[in-house]
C-alpha cells in the first residue's frame, strides 16, 4: 500500500536520516501487558505538562479526547487513561498546579474546562490497581460558544492564563474561579516567562504582555523581530535556567527572546518548517520538531551557536516504530524531553539527549 505523496516523498529523501544523536523510546499509551492502549483514532497527543516531580500529565485529541498520565521514575514505566471526554474532539492544553491538574478540550459548546487532583507519586507500581481513579471536576466554558487556543500555568503554579477565540481569561487553581480579563483575538500558543509575564500572538506582528500580578494586558507591547509571523502558530520553549524563550517563525528561522531585552537576530534556520513542538534541555540546547507530513529533529546549541539536522524519529527498544507528528514538548526532571506523538495511535516518546564534552564543561562552568 503505497503511502499519500507527500509523506512517500519525505521518506525517499530522509528514509537514511533516522536519529543521529541521543536515544529515543517511544512508549505506548497503556501500562505495558496489562492496560489496553488509548484508541488509535484517539490517542493523537496534543498538549502535555509534568508536575514538580517529574509526573507527565497529558491530553488527547481525534474522535474523543483523553486525559492521561505517564509516570517513569522509580519501579513504575507506564501511561494510564485517566478520563475520557466523549464529546470532545480536541485538548489544547493540559496544566499541572501544585496539587491540581487542569485540562482544556474544545466540543460542541465551545472551550471547556476540566480539573482533577494530581495522582499520588507512586514509586512502585506492579499493576494497575496501584492507580487511583478520582473524579473530574466540570468549570465550565470561560466564554460560551468560543473555544480554547491554548493556556498555560505560571511559574507558581498557581494560575492558568488562557486564551479563546476572542478573548484572555485567567483561572485561580485554588479557588477554581475563572476570570475574563480582556479582549484578544487568539492566535498561537502562549508562554509564561520567568518573570510574571505571560505573552502571546497579537496583530499583526506583535506580542501582547499579561501581567498576572497587576492584572494589566498590554496590546501590541513586544514588536515581533524581521520574519514571515503570517498566521505563524508561535510554538515556544522555555530555557528554566536562563528564562530565555525561543520561538520560530513560518520558515523555520529560530529566534530567542529575553523579556526586558527584546528578541535576539536569527540564530539559525531549521532544515523543514513549520516547527511543531520544542523544549530546552538543562544545558540550554534547544530540541524540537520540524516539517509536515515527516518531520525531523533539530538541535540548536547556543554554545556552538548552530542549528544542527538529528533526523526522523526512530525507536528501537522493545519495538521499532518511527514518529513522523509531533504535538507538544516538555522537558522532564532529568533532562529528557518528551514529546506527544499527533498522529493515529499516538505514542509518549521519551527523547535523551547525548552528554556531551563540550555539555559537560558548560555544566562545570
Amino acid at each position: 500500500m503505497s503511502l499519500p505523496g507527500a509523506r512517500q516523498k519525505a521518506l525517499e529523501i530522509f528514509h537514511e536520516t533516522y536519529t543521529r544523536e541521543g536515544t529515543t523510546i517511544a512508549f505506548p499509551m497503556c501500562i505495558p501487558g496489562e492496560t489496553l492502549s488509548i484508541p488509535a483514532d484517539e490517542s493523537h497527543i496534543t498538549a502535555l505538562d509534568i508536575t514538580r516531580n517529574g509526573i507527565v500529565y497529558g491530553g488527547t485529541s481525534g474522535r474523543a479526547a483523553h486525559f492521561f498520565t505517564g509516570m517513569f521514575t522509580g519501579s513504575t514505566g507506564m501511561v494510564f487513561d485517566l478520563a475520557t471526554i466523549a464529546d470532545a474532539e480536541s485538548c489544547t492544553a493540559v496544566c499541572c498546579g501544585n496539587d491540581k491538574f487542569i485540562g482544556c478540550v474544545n466540543d460542541a459548546g465551545g472551550g471547556h474546562i476540566f480539573m482533577r487532583d494530581l495522582q499520588e507519586v507512586p514509586f512502585d507500581i506492579t499493576q494497575e490497581s496501584s492507580i487511583y481513579n478520582k473524579p473530574l471536576r466540570d468549570l465550565g466554558y470561560p466564554v460560551k460558544g468560543e473555544r480554547i487556543i491554548h493556556a498555560v500555568r505560571d511559574v507558581s503554579r498557581e494560575h492558568v492564563v488562557g486564551i479563546t477565540e476572542n478573548h484572555l481569561f485567567v483561572l485561580d487553581i485554588e479557588k477554581e474561579q475563572i476570570e475574563l480579563v480582556g479582549e484578544v483575538k487568539g492566535s498561537g500558543k502562549l508562554i509564561a516567562g520567568l518573570d510574571g509575564n505571560v505573552f502571546g500572538m497579537d496583530e499583526p506582528d506583535a506580542l501582547f504582555r499579561f501581567n498576572l500580578t497587576k492584572r494589566t494586558l498590554e496590546r501590541n507591547a513586544v514588536r515581533l523581530p524581521g520574519g514571515n509571523w503570517q498566521n505563524a502558530p508561535l510554538i515556544w520553549a522555555r530555557d528554566n535556567v536562563s528564562g530565555k524563550l525561543y520561538v520560530a517563525d513560518n520558515d523555520g528561522y529560530i529566534f530567542s527572546f529575553l523579556p526586558g531585552d527584546g528578541f535576539s537576530e536569527r540564530l539559525g534556520k531549521t532544515n523543514l518548517s513549520p516547527v511543531k513542538a520544542m523544549a530546552v534541555t538543562h544545558d540550554g540546547r534547544l530540541f524540537g520538531f520540524c516539517g509536515e507530513e515527516i518531520s525531523n529533529m533539530f538541535c540548536y546549541n547556543p554554545a556552538k551557536q548552530e542549528v544542527t539536522d538529528n533526523g526522523v524519529a526512530a525507536s528501537v527498544i522493545e519495538r521499532r516504530r518511527y514518529g513522523y507528528i509531533f504535538g507538544d514538548a516538555v522537558l522532564g526532571r532529568d533532562g529528557q524531553i518528551y514529546f506527544g506523538e499527533d498522529d493515529d495511535l499516538g505514542h509518549l516518546w521519551i527523547y535523551f539527549p547525548t552528554i556531551t564534552k563540550q555539555v559537560l564543561e558548560n555544566i562545570e562552568e
